[in-house]
């Protein structure tokens, strides 16, 4: 599934990562970008990071406080949603600082990205970063984009050739599967990042990073165990553990599920591959309107089309430049594509069953 915490390194950040189609003589990018530069909406918002991670600790840290306090008990289950809710907000800063919105600094970022997503979600970094690199630079083209590659979902009608049995039942009912198997999300980051830290040749470069990249997988794990095994018994430990892991898989299914299926691809359309960075990245990104609410529990997603136009955009920004990107596809006659909430997900939903079709008509058996 492509669920994304998108997270790419800041060598990798720089907004224009595709040559741009050129309409009259220029490119269709640049003068946005000009635009969006001259309003300091590339500049960097360290503060506003820095309080929302302290916030999010904190959280985290009532959260354990709470469980010393209930100790042994089943009462404190229900506290597994909250961490799940904490838990997803750490994920969106280890995005947020892998796309470099946090800061310049280089190393900065790795530490901030290495803490939120191997400590704290027990996610290779590197295992991400490579994934999601592929995705930015080819958003839902079939053939470059990991996030839209046959494996438990497919997204095209021809990936449906040949999935029989257990792979079969699923592509015919995925969009009804959809949401049950996003409790299953949280669990997969973790084993598809220790697969490749266990890869000969994974995305660690070197000794040093596999060393690293372990050493926090590690100790998340043991603290995760421990931390748990400290107020419950083990048993409640374990019920425990499941329930805020599905949770925190459908929360990060909701995030990123409505941002791409559905869309178009590049791979569909004759001159797809010409498209240049604008074309590519707005047309295959769906934003989802709704209020700061919607900001803060989608962390700043919503803002699709912003967000991968400009990678480094820090967060709280994605929601200024919204203005400037619609009235420019406007202006260029390029579809942009903005949805609420829950049409978001039907319409992404609606893709997944058609795509099923052939399947349950038996014409791809």
């Amino acid at each position: 599934m492509g669920v994304g915490l998108p997270v790419l390194p800041p060598a990798a950040a720089a907004p224009a990562a595709a040559a741009p189609a050129r309409t009259g003589g220029g490119s269709e990018f640049t003068p946005l970008l000009r635009l969006v530069r001259s309003q300091g909406l590339l500049d960097h918002r360290p503060g506003w990071y820095a309080r929302g991670i302290a916030a999010n600790l904190l959280g985290m840290g009532a959260v354990v406080a709470a469980l010393a306090l209930i100790g042994p008990s089943w009462w404190a289950l229900p506290l597994a949603l909250p961490l799940a809710l904490l838990s997803a907000r750490a994920a969106f800063v280890g995005h947020d600082a892998g796309h470099a919105q946090v800061t310049a600094n280089r190393k900065a970022g790795r530490i901030l990205q290495l803490v939120h997503a191997n400590l704290l979600l027990g996610m290779s970094r590197e295992w991400w970063n490579d994934k999601h690199n592929r995705h930015h630079a080819h958003p839902n083209h079939l053939d470059r984009d990991p996030d839209v590659a046959a494996d438990i979902l497919v997204f095209a009608e021809h990936q449906t050739t040949g999935r029989t049995g257990l792979r079969g039942f699923l592509t015919r009912h995925q969009a009804w599967l959809f949401f049950p198997l996003t409790t299953l999300e949280g669990i997969a980051l973790k084993v598809y990042g220790v697969q490749a830290l266990l890869a000969k040749d994974g995305p660690c470069r070197t000794r040093r990073d596999r060393l690293v990249e372990g050493g926090l997988l590690l100790a998340h794990f043991a603290g995760y165990t421990a931390l748990l095994l400290a107020f419950l018994t083990p048993l409640q430990a374990l019920v425990f553990a499941v329930v805020h892991q599905m949770l925190l898989g459908v929360h990060l299914g909701m995030a990123f599920a409505p941002n791409h299926k559905g869309m178009e691809r590049p791979d569909g359309h004759a001159d797809g591959d010409s498209w240049g960075h604008l074309r590519r990245q707005v047309l295959t990104s769906r934003n989802i309107r709704g209020s700061a609410l919607t900001d803060w529990f989608l962390g700043g997603l919503n803002y699709q089309v912003e967000h991968h136009l400009f990678p480094s955009m820090p967060r709280p920004h994605l929601r200024l430049a919204q203005p400037a990107v619609r009235a420019h596809c406007a202006a260029l006659g390029i579809p942009y594509t903005e949805t609420g909430f829950v049409d978001s997900y039907r319409q992404a939903l609606g893709h997944l069953h058609e795509v099923g079709a052939p399947l349950r008509s038996g014409a791809a058996a």
